[in-house]
C-alpha cells in the first residue's frame, strides 16, 4: 500500500477486526513506521470503542460503518506520521491519563525519569507539604504526576505559551488537583521565589540546526518553542542557572531533563550558578536523562545534601563539586 487514501477503500464491511488491523500494520510498515503493530492495535481499539481484551476475545467481529470510517481517518493521519497520542488526544504518563493537544509538547516516557528521581530523593518526605514548581509546564504531565505522588504538596506551573497553560490547567482539573495546583502564563525568569522545595523542568534542549533532522513525529508535530534550545541547545539551561538559585528554598532540589550528551555542560552551568550537583539519572534506555542539583543550605542549619544511590556522578571524570 503506497497511498494513505487507499485505506478508505481497503477497509471493507466484510473485514474483521483482525484483518483491519493487519491492513493498517502493512500500511504503517510500508511507511517505515516503528511499532506498526502496536500503533495499529491502539487505533483500531479506539475507533471500534473496545479495549485490548475485547479484541482478543472476538478478533473476527466486523467493524461497523462508523468505526471503519474513523479507523481509515486515524490510519491516514498515522500514515502521515502524526503520533498516535496526538491522534487519540491522550498520553499515559506515570499513572495518569494526560490530555495532549496541538501546539503543546507531547510528554514522552523519558520525562518520567524526572518523576522517578524526585520520588527517590524526596520519598521520605512524601507526606510533607512540599512546594513544587514546574518551569515550562507544557501539558502539565510532570506536575500532575508529582502532585499525585506527593499528596500534601502544592504545585505551580509556569509557561510562556498560553495554549500550554490552558492545557496544563485542564489536566490538573481532570486529575483532581486544582485545589493544590495552579498555572501561570509568563517567563520563569520573572517568577518570585526563594521558597520552592522542588523545582523541575523539561526545557527546550535541541540545537537549532538539529531540528530538521528529528523524526517527523517530533519535527512536524511538536511546537518549535518547546524544542529549540538555541545554537548549542543550552540557552534554556543558562536561563535556569540564573533562575534556580533565586527560586529554590535553602536545601531545595532542582531536577531538569537533559538532551543526550548534555550532562557535563549543564552541570558546569549550574555549578557556576552556585548549585551543588548531586548527579545524573539515566532513563530506561541508559541515556543520562536528568540532572539533579541542590541549593546549598544557608548558615541557619539545614540538613546536609541528600544523595541518590541510583544516580551516577556527573560524567566520567567530572568533579561533582
Amino acid at each position: 500500500m503506497t497511498e494513505a487514501t487507499s485505506l478508505v477503500d481497503a477497509l471493507t464491511p466484510e473485514m474483521s477486526r483482525r484483518d483491519s488491523m493487519a491492513l493498517l500494520i502493512r500500511a504503517f510498515e510500508a511507511a517505515g513506521i516503528a511499532d506498526a503493530a502496536s500503533d495499529a492495535r491502539l487505533l483500531l481499539c479506539a475507533a471500534a470503542d473496545i479495549d485490548h481484551a475485547d479484541l482478543i476475545r472476538d478478533p473476527e467481529a466486523p467493524l461497523d460503518e462508523f468505526a471503519r470510517e474513523l479507523l481509515a481517518a486515524y490510519g491516514q493521519r498515522r500514515f502521515a506520521r502524526e503520533p498516535v497520542t496526538r491522534i487519540l488526544g491522550t498520553r499515559g504518563f506515570w499513572s495518569l491519563d494526560i490530555e495532549v493537544a496541538p501546539d503543546v509538547l507531547d510528554p514522552r516516557p523519558d520525562s518520567e525519569t524526572i518523576v522517578d528521581a524526585a520520588l527517590k530523593i524526596l520519598g521520605e518526605r512524601q507526606n510533607d507539604p512540599l512546594r513544587i514548581a514546574d518551569l515550562g509546564v507544557g501539558s502539565g504531565a510532570i506536575l500532575c504526576a508529582l502532585l499525585d505522588i506527593f499528596q500534601n504538596a502544592s504545585g505551580l506551573g509556569v509557561d510562556v505559551s498560553p495554549t500550554a497553560c490552558a492545557l496544563a490547567t485542564r489536566n490538573l482539573r481532570t486529575c483532581g488537583m486544582m485545589t493544590r495546583g495552579r498555572v501561570e502564563n509568563g517567563m520563569w525568569e520573572s517568577l518570585e521565589g526563594g521558597h520552592f522545595d522542588l523545582v523541575v523542568s523539561n526545557p527546550p534542549y535541541i540545537a537549532s540546526n538539529d531540528i530538521p533532522g528529528l523524526d517527523p513525529e517530533v519535527r512536524n508535530f511538536d511546537p518549535g518553542l518547546a524544542l529549540d534550545g538555541g545554537a548549542d541547545g543550552l540557552d534554556a539551561y543558562r536561563s535556569l542557572g540564573a533562575t534556580l538559585p533565586r527560586v529554590l528554598a535553602p536545601g531545595g532540589i532542582a531536577i531538569v531533563e537533559l538532551g543526550q550528551g548534555q550532562a557535563a555542560a549543564v552541570g558546569l552551568i549550574f555549578r557556576e550558578a552556585g548549585l551543588l550537583i548531586l548527579g545524573v539519572q539515566n532513563d530506561l534506555a541508559g541515556v543520562e536523562r536528568v540532572l539533579i542539583a541542590r541549593k546549598m543550605p544557608n548558615s541557619e542549619g539545614k540538613s546536609p545534601p541528600a544523595t541518590l544511590s541510583s544516580v551516577s556522578p556527573l560524567g566520567a571524570g567530572q568533579k561533582s563539586d
